[in-house]
C-alpha cells in the first residue's frame, strides 16, 4: 500500500517543501497553473509509454511537436488565418505526426533497427525540416479562436486542456485493460519471443504503438500551439526528455511490459510540481535540468529494486 502511494506522497511533500520557501505555491491560482501544465505534459508521457510498454521509446517526440506546430500553424495561414482554418491545421499536424511515427514503426519492427538509432536519427531529420520550412522563426497570424477555444476555453469551468488529457487517459487506458492491442503491447514488452510463440503479430502492434505515439504528440503540439499563439519551431525543447521522465518516474518500466497511463499521468504532476516549484523559487533553468537528471536515475534503480522484490 506504501509503496503504491509512493508518488502522490512524494507530490504532497514537494508542493509543501515548497510552499514553506515560497507561499504562492500553495495558492489556489498556482493549483490551476499546475492542473493545465501537467495536462500537457501527460500527454506526451502517456504517448511515450505507449512505446516503452514494448521495450521502444521515441527520441523524436520532442521535434515532431515542433513540426507539427510549425506545419499546423503554416497550413492555417495559406487557408486564410480564420476559424474555418483550423480544422486544415489539425489534420496537417495530424497527418505529418503519423507519418513520422508510421516510419519509425516500420523502421524498427519491419527492418529491425534499434528504436535508440532510429528515432533519434528520426529526430534529426524532423528537427532539421521544422527548422527549415519555418526559416528558423515562428509562424504568426493565427486564427484568433485556435486560442481562444483550445487554450483559454474551458467547459463546466474546467480548462480545455484539462478535458485532453483526460479523455486521452480515458481512451488509453481503456485500449491498454480491454483491447487485444493493449494486452499485446505488454506481452511484447515483457517477453518478445514468448509474444511471437503466442502467434502476436509484432509487426502490425508495434507500428500502430509508434503510429499512436506520434499522433498523440501532434495533439500535444496542435494545443501548445494554441497556447502560444504562434507555430514554433523550438517548441519541442525538452519534451522528449520530460516525457520519458515522467512515464520513468510514475513506474512505467524501460525493460517494458510493466506500467500504464494512470503511471505516466502520476509521474508528468509530479515533474510538474517540481518544476513549478523550482521555477516560482528562482532556481537556475540549468540546475532545473541537473536535477530531472538525477530524479530519472533514482526513478530507474527504485523501479529495478522493486522488481527483485
Amino acid at each position: 500500500m506504501l509503496l503504491a502511494a509512493r508518488l502522490p506522497i512524494a507530490i504532497v511533500v514537494t508542493l509543501v517543501l515548497f510552499g514553506i520557501v515560497e507561499p504562492r505555491v500553495l495558492s489556489l491560482g498556482n493549483f490551476r497553473n499546475i492542473a493545465i501544465q501537467a495536462s500537457y505534459l501527460s500527454i506526451f508521457a502517456m504517448a511515450q509509454t505507449m512505446v516503452i510498454l514494448t521495450r521502444g521509446f521515441d527520441l523524436s517526440l520532442g521535434y515532431t511537436v515542433s513540426l507539427v506546430s510549425v506545419a499546423a500553424s503554416m497550413a492555417m495561414v495559406a487557408m486564410g488565418g480564420g476559424d474555418a482554418s483550423i480544422l486544415y491545421g489539425v489534420g496537417a499536424g495530424v497527418l505529418i505526426a503519423a507519418l513520422i511515427g508510421l516510419a519509425n514503426g516500420l523502421l524498427i519492427a519491419g527492418i529491425g533497427i534499434n528504436p535508440l538509432v532510429t528515432t533519434l536519427g528520426m529526430a534529426n531529420m524532423v528537427m532539421a525540416l521544422a527548422s527549415t520550412i519555418s526559416g528558423g522563426f515562428p509562424v504568426t497570424g493565427l486564427p484568433r479562436g485556435l486560442t481562444a477555444e483550445f487554450a483559454q476555453g474551458t467547459l463546466l469551468s474546467i480548462p480545455i486542456p484539462i478535458w485532453f488529457a483526460g479523455l486521452v487517459f480515458a481512451l488509453l487506458f481503456l485500449t491498454l485493460k480491454a483491447t487485444k492491442f493493449g494486452r499485446s503491447l505488454y506481452i511484447i514488452g515483457a517477453n518478445p519471443r514468448a509474444a511471437v510463440a503466442a502467434g502476436i503479430r509484432t509487426l502490425p502492434v508495434l507500428v500502430l504503438a509508434y503510429t499512436l505515439c506520434a499522433v498523440l504528440a501532434a495533439l500535444g503540439a496542435l494545443l501548445l500551439t494554441a497556447r502560444t499563439g504562434s507555430g514554433e519551431p523550438n517548441l519541442g525543447g525538452n519534451l522528449t526528455l520530460e516525457a520519458i521522465a515522467a512515464a520513468v518516474v510514475g513506474g512505467v518500466r524501460l525493460s517494458g511490459g510493466e506500467g500504464g497511463v494512470g503511471a505516466a499521468l502520476l509521474g508528468a504532476l509530479f515533474i510538474t510540481v517540481l518544476s513549478n516549484g523550482m521555477n516560482l523559487v528562482q532556481i537556475d533553468g540549468y540546475l532545473q535540468q541537473i536535477c530531472l537528471g538525477v530524479i530519472i536515475i533514482v526513478s530507474l534503480i527504485v523501479n529495478r529494486d522493486v522488481a527483485r522484490r
